[in-house]
């Protein structure tokens, strides 16, 4: 910023309120520029110099509100990480950081004010809230749901008519949030998710 005043030659510090500026530049007997430091409300500016210190003339610090997530999506993805999410809400253009709960997103995009992309990083299975990290603070939490992929380890039966028809129990893991169940290229006639590491469907039609 740059302060005008007069006799400015000889000034060996700037202060904003009682915290000094950390760089300064006197470019003449009238003008100075000088970096603010951090601070928040209004200040009064001042320059020392051998002859003492000048009067205050105020400078205002401008409030940054933390951003505001309204949402995220997909809101859900593998624990590998990997999947690409959009987060959306208002006061983002700032963004420095972007969190799945305490990891910092593998890379992030601020696209506009109300819009981030962002990297999900590896988890562990289960919700965690994502947020922002802006210059105003941290931003509310949206969740966020770490999947693993199913995995099958045994079926029983495992033959039956080419006419479809058998009822059939999968065993293994990570069955919770199954979508779907196939018999090769072809939709089970129906399925159930018992548990988390059992599913029955109903097989369809075949060829033997």
């Amino acid at each position: 910023m740059t302060i005008m005043g007069s006799n400015f030659n000889q000034a060996t510090a700037v202060r904003f309120g009682t915290t000094l500026a950390p760089a300064f530049t006197v470019v003449s007997a009238n003008q100075i520029t000088a970096t603010s430091p951090a601070g928040s409300g209004t200040v009064l500016i001042t320059v020392t110099g051998p002859g003492g210190t000048s009067n205050g003339v105020a400078f205002s610090y401008a409030s940054a509100a933390a951003p505001v997530l309204s949402g995220v999506s997909p809101v859900q993805g593998p624990a590998a990480g990997g999947t690409t999410v959009t987060l959306t809400g208002s006061g983002l253009g700032g963004a420095t950081a972007v969190r799945f709960g305490s990891v910092n997103a593998s890379s992030f995009t601020v696209v506009s004010s109300s819009q981030i992309t962002a990297v999900a990083p590896s988890g562990s299975a289960g919700p965690v809230q994502v947020t922002v990290i802006g210059p105003g603070g941290t931003s509310n939490g949206v969740t966020y749901t770490y999947v693993v992929s199913p995995v099958l380890s045994g079926v029983s039966p495992n033959q039956g008519p080419a006419a479809g028809g058998t009822s059939v129990a999968l065993t293994g893991s990570g069955f919770s949030g199954v979508t779907a169940v196939r018999f090769g290229s072809v939709l089970a006639s129906s399925f159930t998710v018992v548990s988390s590491t059992q599913i029955t469907a109903v097989a369809p039609s075949g060829s033997a």
